[in-house]
């Protein structure tokens, strides 16, 4: 296939921020941070403050997330503490040097979008920030027509160019 499914391009675009928030996170003094470390700790510079919706937004369990949280926590990188609007809930938050460390990201991932906007046109940047903000639903279950016995055609769908 010439044409690289859209899937592995929204892979290769993840890994391009990815990348560049190691990068910055490394140069900040937080070294050895796992590709889904990172992608943790992007949510919470975001704002995003609480296990369950970090886990919703990386699509994996809330315990995957547990792990990571404390594995962050004994490197003193975040603390898990009780929720001030809710007793029953607990909230993360980055803590001392990490705390500025991930400020910079923050402002990285900022940077990263505006240079992207550069790289691609504003034009093209806000196409593709419209269309990964829409809805898109659950994920449809494909058609059992769509299920090939081995050996038969390669192109059953075409992806639109």
């Amino acid at each position: 296939m010439s044409n690289p499914r859209l899937m592995m391009r929204l892979l290769t675009a993840v890994y391009w921020f990815d990348e560049g928030l190691q990068a910055a996170l490394k140069e900040a003094g937080v070294p050895n941070v796992t590709r889904a470390q990172s992608l943790l700790i992007a949510n919470i510079s975001s704002g995003v403050n609480r296990a369950s919706r970090i886990a919703k937004n990386l699509g994996v369990t809330p315990q995957a997330v547990g792990q990571m949280l404390n594995e962050l926590q004994a490197r003193g990188v975040v603390e898990i503490v009780p929720d001030p609007a809710d007793a029953r809930a607990r909230i993360v938050r980055l803590v001392g040097p990490a705390d500025r460390s991930f400020r910079a990201a923050a402002r990285t991932l900022d940077y990263l979008e505006l240079e992207l906007a550069q790289r691609i046109g504003m034009a093209h940047y806000n196409a593709l920030r419209d269309a990964l903000n829409k809805d898109w639903g659950n994920p449809p279950k494909a058609p059992a027509t769509l299920q090939l016995e081995d050996g038969e055609g390669e192109d059953v769908v075409s992806a639109p160019q």
